[in-house]
């Protein structure tokens, strides 16, 4: 197999240099992806006001809870090739590629009739303000008009990625976020556009993103090149994504349904709590997917070790990781709370809806870290190939905890208030990693047992000038002492 000359070795070499350069891409793409919906946020809050932005600010959590089926497919994909790849099968990983793309767009029609002829609905339900409702239901059909593209850049990103190119898609994202800003700006200020220039504007600069991968894909020379005359669903590789992705995306609808319940309850403190909601949750949104890229990497790094059978390295990768995101998420965290005025007049100019997000931040991004260490933990989980235990660990102990909470604690009147309903995040993130981190112990010691692979003792080898050799002779043992080596 030829390896692409901007992939990382994950079974050979300094794991903690090659985890750092295999991450820091991910980071920047990551944190691009989300000025997609920060410059959203930015333009809409300062040219268009407070109403077009709680409109904008109310919809993430909806999406995402649309949305999170189809990415936990590409998440599927990631350990399918990765583990491919390790394992040296070429043929898996071909097929696997060649299903992932065929699924990346039976999804995106899926989604595209879903959001557009639901949006409305789903927002009534979440008890969204009369007066943002019109923009966010126009902002969310815009969206998903253009969700083909999103995923498919997702699917491809992630074949990418576990073949250890974590670059392109980062070049790609650049050029696109950099797109996105003045398209933003353009047709909000020349068009006099609001929520549909800024939706328009993601659509478009996704599109190019989501072109430019696939034609990285086509233009590969290893196992992960894409022939676009020989896409089509291969049964066994569509039945291992489904099996890892699917508690994926299970998982992380889950996750947006107590997302949705938490958002719900945040639009009953009215718009100007919605605006300083949405702008900390954006700015908290930099420190999350700084911390997320340490859960791809986990999964990915462990997903081809185990497929190249070097089950040593795991600990050693996971350990790494934890130290890596607790970290990134601590100082990130930090940072993101003591400018936390600056930042959030960067969305609002309403002191009101910016005290409102210092609120949030000091709830939520000075204990971040507890988050990334959990995802860091599902995605080691998931790198071995087990996903349904994660996905069970994860919904008990982040979704249950939280709705029980807005059900039980906060609807108390003693302590309904934002507060209360804050608190819930790091809870659910510390206990939902201890207990990850025993089912992680668990998981490992049942697939592989006490198999390690670690650098096998050679045999002893004594010197001949001392070594006894035993001969047969005449049906008689003869004891030979050589004195010379030969």
């Amino acid at each position: 197999m030829n390896i692409n000359k901007k992939a990382v070795d994950m079974t050979n070499g300094p794991l903690f240099k090659n985890i750092i350069v295999y991450t820091l891409p991910i980071i920047i793409t990551g944190l691009l992806q989300l000025l997609f919906n920060a410059a959203d946020l930015a333009v809409v809050g300062h040219y268009c006001g407070d109403t077009p932005l709680a409109a904008v600010g109310s919809t993430g959590s909806l999406i995402n809870l649309i949305v999170n089926l189809f990415m936990g497919l590409s998440v599927g994909v990631g350990v399918a090739v990765a583990q491919g790849l390790g394992a040296k099968n070429d043929t898996a990983v071909k097929r696997t590629v060649h299903t992932a793309i065929p699924s990346a767009l039976v999804g995106g029609v899926l989604l595209t009739v879903i959001g557009i002829f639901g949006a409305r609905q789903f927002l009534t339900w979440m008890k969204t303000p009369a007066e943002v409702l019109d923009l966010s239901t126009l902002y969310m059909q815009i969206y998903f008009a253009g969700i083909i593209p999103i995923l498919v850049f997702n699917f491809g990103a992630a074949i990418l990625r576990a073949a250890g190119d974590t670059k392109s898609p980062l070049i790609y994202l650049t050029t696109a976020g950099v797109m996105n800003v003045f398209l933003n700006v353009f047709f909000v200020l020349v068009f006099k556009m609001d929520v549909d220039g800024v939706a328009l504007a993601t659509t478009l600069t996704q599109t190019y993103a989501a072109v430019m991968v696939i034609r990285a894909l086509i233009k590969r020379e290893d196992a992960c090149r894409l022939v676009l005359k020989e896409l089509k669903f291969h049964k066994e590789e569509l039945i291992k994504i489904a099996k890892i992705g699917l508690p994926a995306g299970l998982q992380g609808t889950v996750f947006s349904i107590s997302n949705v319940i938490i958002q719900s309850s945040i639009n009953s403190f009215g718009k100007i709590a919605m605006s300083g909601n949405a702008a900390a949750s954006s700015i908290e949104g930099f420190v999350y997917v700084s911390m997320n890229a340490f859960y791809q990497t986990a999964m990915n790094f462990i997903g081809q070790n185990v497929g190249a059978k070097k089950y040593h390295r795991i600990n050693k990768i996971l350990a790494y990781c934890l130290i890596l995101v607790a970290g990134v998420g601590i100082t990130l965290g930090l940072a993101a709370f003591a400018l936390g005025r600056p930042l959030l007049s960067i969305y609002t100019d309403s002191a009101e809806a910016i005290n409102y997000g210092i609120l949030r931040m000091s709830f939520i991004a000075l204990t971040y870290f507890a988050c990334g260490m959990m995802d860091v933990m599902t995605g080691a989980i998931r790198g071995m190939g087990s996903s349904l235990i994660p996905m069970f660990i994860s919904v008990i102990g982040v979704c249950g905890v939280r709705i029980g909470w807005i059900y039980t604690v906060f609807h108390n009147p003693a302590y309904h208030n934002l507060e209360s309903l804050y608190v819930s995040y790091p809870i659910s993130w510390i206990a939902t990693f201890l207990v990850q981190l025993l089912c992680f112990v668990i998981v490992k010691r049942r697939l592989f047992g006490h198999k390690t692979y670690d650098n096998p003792v050679p045999p002893l080898r004594v010197p001949v000038s001392v070594r006894t050799v035993t001969s047969l002779k005449g049906g008689k043992f003869i004891r030979l002492n050589n004195k010379k080596s030969g």
